[in-house]
């Protein structure tokens, strides 16, 4: 039984000796723990953008803006971890950017197009006298 203990103990120490080496690791990259937990985070929320912005053109109005406001919380937290931490899910950030790109632009336009729109009165032709 005491045997046992002792093993459990060791291995216990040993996990909090690997945990604290990693949280220093960490802190040599010069990252804040908190910011790469949220880096975790927010690479998995990357990979079901990712898949979202696939058909960004058939989504709602409101599927768009929930996208564009996921998407920047992926960008702020990315932009905290040096890219050599994520270089590999750069093709999918990539992809996401381009699609929120893409939503911008045509959010943008559609506001223009209606902003134009409500603006602009119609000229009614004035009435010729003949004399």
């Amino acid at each position: 039984m005491t045997n046992a203990l002792a093993i459990i103990f060791i291995l216990f120490i040993f996990i909090i000796i690997l945990i604290a080496m990693s949280v220093v690791q960490i802190r040599m990259a010069g990252i804040k723990i908190k910011d790469f937990f949220t880096f975790i985070d927010a690479n998995q929320k990357l990979d079901s953008l990712s898949r979202f912005a696939k058909r960004y053109e058939k989504m709602s109005p409101q599927e768009q803006i929930i996208y564009l406001v996921e998407a920047e919380k992926v960008f702020n937290s990315f932009d905290k971890i040096p890219e050599t931490v994520w270089e590999d899910e750069r093709d999918k950030y990539s992809k996401v950017l381009d699609t929120y790109k893409n939503i911008r632009v045509m959010r943008w336009n559609e506001a223009n197009t209606n902003a134009l729109s409500t603006k602009v009165e119609k000229i009614k032709p004035k009435e010729m006298k003949m004399e």
